[in-house]
């Protein structure tokens, strides 16, 4: 079972699951659905962080400009 960086592919952990045949193939496909779903965790908070901060920016220049032009 190879590193792939792919996202939740049904049909690829159905194969892979139908290949784990002995406890060591098993413990690998484990360990490779845990990594998976902990990348796209991250990946997942990454991006909430990145929406904040855009959110935080435009909040800050929005506010900045109103600030001008009420003098």
């Amino acid at each position: 079972m190879g590193k792939q960086e792919t996202a939740y592919d049904y049909h690829r952990y159905k194969k892979l699951l139908a290949e784990a045949v002995d406890e060591s193939k098993r413990l690998e496909l484990i360990e490779l659905l845990i990594h998976e779903k902990a990348r796209d965790k991250l990946e997942a908070q990454r991006t909430s962080d990145r929406v904040a901060m855009t959110a935080q920016t435009v909040a800050r220049v929005l506010g900045t400009s109103r600030h001008r032009d009420s003098f």
